[in-house]
C-alpha cells in the first residue's frame, strides 16, 4: 500500500477512535449524571450491600454479628477520619498561603488551549500526589480552579484530569502500603508478622512493577483525556461564583489595643512553631522521627503558621479550609462501618480466596491486582484496605515464592484505579474545586478502564 494511502488510513482510525472514545464518554457521563447519587447515598447502600453480601457468603455472619461489626468499625476509624480532615484542612490552610498561592497561580497562567490547561493540570496533580497524597489532594482541586480562571474550559473534565493525577500517589513516597511494609513492629506491617523481614521502601519504588504502569499511564492518560475533550458545544464551564477567591486572606486592619497586637503578632505564631521544631529536633536526634499521619499534620500546621505569618490569618485561612472536613467526617466512620463488617465476618476472606484459588507464581500479582480493584469499592482507606487484603495475598505470595513487593505494589495499583470509580476521595477534591460528582465520575470511569488494562497487563507480563 502506498505510503499517502497507509497515512490516510491511519489518520482515519484515529479520528473513528477518537470519536467513538467521545461517544463511550458522552454515554458514561449520561449514565452518571442520571444514576449516581450524592456520595453519602452510595456510603449507606454499600453498607447495605455489604450486610447482604455478609449473610450470603461469610462464615460469621449472624445479625448480631453483623451490627455489631458494624458499630466497632465505624468508631474505630473515627480517629482516623479526623486525623484525615486534620490533614486536608491544614494542608489547604497551606496551600493558600499567599507563597504557594502566587506559585500555583504562576502555573496556571502558563497553558493558552484546553489541551494544554488538562495535561499541566494532570501533571501537576501527578507530581503533587506522587510527594503526598494530601497536599497533591489540596493541589489538584486548587489548581483546577486557578487554570479555570483562565482558560475556557469542561470544568468537570479538568477536575477529572486532576483527580487523575493525583490517584498515582500511591506510586509514591506517601503510599500508606509502602510505608507501614517498611515500618517494622507495626500492627499493620503484615509482610513482617508473615515473613519475618520489612519490605524496604527502595523495593517498593524501584520495583518495574510500580514505575512502568506509572511511566506508561503518564503518557496514555493525557491523550485519553485529550480524546474525551468536550466539543465547544458540550462544554460545561466552571461557574464564576464558584470560583470567587474565597481562600484569599484579606488584609485587616490591626486595632492598636493588647488584643489586636497578640491576634496579628508574629511572635505568637513563632512560640508554636518553635515548640514543633523544637520536637522534630529532639526525635531527629533520638533517631526516631518518622513521617506517619500525626508528623505529617504537624509539619502541615507549623508551615502554614509559618507561611501566614500572624495567628489571625492562619486562622481565617483554617475556617475558610473547614468546609472541606464536613463530607469526611460523614462519610468515613460509614466506611469503617463496612470495613468492620468484611473483616469481622470473615467477607473478606471469602472475597480475596476466591480470587487466590486459581493463581499461580505469574498470575498472583494480577490476581492480587484484580481483588484488589474490588475490595477498595467497599474499603477504600488504603490502610483499612491492606488489613483486609494482606493477610491472603501475604501468605499466598510466602507459599509460591512470589516477592512480596510484586504484591504489595499490586495492591496499591489495584487502590489507586479504583478511586476512579470508588466517589470516597473525589468528595474532598470536588469540595476544594467546588463542582459536582456527576460529569466528573462519567470521564472517571473511562479513565478506569485504561488504568485498569494497563496496570493489569503490567502485572501479567512483568510477573513472568
Amino acid at each position: 500500500m502506498p505510503k499517502s494511502n497507509l497515512s490516510a488510513t491511519n489518520a482515519r482510525s484515529t479520528v473513528l477512535f477518537s470519536v467513538g472514545v467521545k461517544r463511550f464518554t458522552r454515554l458514561c457521563v449520561l449514565i452518571v449524571e442520571k444514576a449516581v447519587p450524592d456520595p453519602f447515598v452510595i456510603a449507606i447502600l454499600l453498607t447495605l450491600l455489604t450486610a447482604l453480601l455478609a449473610f450470603l457468603f461469610a462464615p460469621a455472619a449472624s445479625a448480631p454479628q453483623v451490627v455489631t461489626s458494624w458499630y466497632d468499625g465505624v468508631f474505630k476509624i473515627s480517629s482516623f477520619a479526623f486525623l484525615v480532615a486534620l490533614t486536608l484542612v491544614t494542608g489547604h490552610a497551606l496551600s493558600t498561603s499567599r507563597p504557594i498561592a502566587r506559585l500555583l497561580k504562576y502555573f496556571a497562567s502558563l497553558p493558552k488551549t484546553a489541551a494544554g490547561a488538562m495535561t499541566l493540570t494532570f501533571f501537576v496533580s501527578m507530581a503533587a500526589g506522587l510527594l503526598n497524597w494530601a497536599v497533591g489532594l489540596v493541589v489538584a482541586g486548587l489548581f483546577a480552579r486557578e487554570v479555570a480562571k483562565r482558560v475556557h474550559v469542561d470544568f468537570a473534565w479538568l477536575v477529572a484530569a486532576s483527580y487523575a493525577g493525583w490517584s498515582f500517589y500511591v506510586c509514591g513516597i506517601s503510599s500508606s502500603i509502602a510505608l507501614v511494609s517498611a515500618t517494622s513492629g507495626s500492627p499493620m506491617n503484615i509482610i513482617e508478622s508473615v515473613t519475618g523481614k520489612v519490605l524496604p521502601m527502595s523495593e517498593f519504588l524501584t520495583s518495574p512493577l510500580n514505575f512502568v504502569p506509572l511511566l506508561l499511564l503518564a503518557i496514555l492518560l493525557p491523550m485519553i483525556l485529550r480524546m474525551m475533550m468536550p466539543t465547544p458545544d458540550q462544554t460545561v464551564a466552571a461557574d464564576p461564583q464558584r470560583l470567587i477567591e474565597e481562600d484569599t486572606v484579606v488584609p485587616e486592619t490591626r486595632p492598636d489595643t493588647l488584643a489586636g497586637r497578640l491576634d496579628h503578632g508574629f511572635w505568637i505564631s513563632m512560640i508554636l512553631i518553635a515548640a514543633g521544631v523544637g520536637y522534630i529536633g529532639v526525635k531527629l536526634a533520638e533517631g526516631a522521627f518518622k513521617m506517619d499521619l500525626n508528623m505529617l499534620v504537624l509539619v502541615f500546621l507549623l508551615s502554614g503558621m509559618a507561611l501566614h505569618r500572624t495567628p489571625k490569618a492562619y486562622l481565617r485561612a483554617i475556617e475558610n479550609a473547614a468546609r472541606i472536613a464536613g463530607p469526611i467526617l460523614l462519610q468515613f466512620p460509614l466506611y469503617g462501618g463496612i470495613m468492620g463488617i468484611m473483616s469481622a465476618t470473615g467477607l473478606a476472606d471469602v472475597i480475596s480466596k476466591w480470587f487466590i484459588t486459581f493463581s499461580t507464581t505469574e498470575t498472583l500479582p494480577f490476581w492480587s491486582y484484580a481483588s484488589s480493584v474490588l475490595i477498595s469499592l467497599f474499603v477504600p482507606s488504603a490502610g483499612g484496605h491492606w488489613i483486609v487484603q494482606a493477610p491472603f495475598v501475604v501468605p499466598a505470595a510466602e507459599h509460591l515464592g512470589v516477592h512480596q513487593s510484586a504484591v504489595a505494589i499490586a495492591v496499591a495499583l489495584g487502590e489507586g484505579a479504583a478511586n476512579m470509580i470508588q466517589p470516597m476521595w473525589v468528595i474532598p477534591l470536588l469540595a476544594i474545586a467546588r463542582v459536582g460528582m456527576g460529569r466528573v465520575m462519567g470521564f472517571t470511569v473511562v479513565i478506569f478502564l485504561a488504568m485498569f488494562a494497563v496496570s493489569g497487563t503490567c502485572m501479567l507480563l512483568l510477573s513472568l
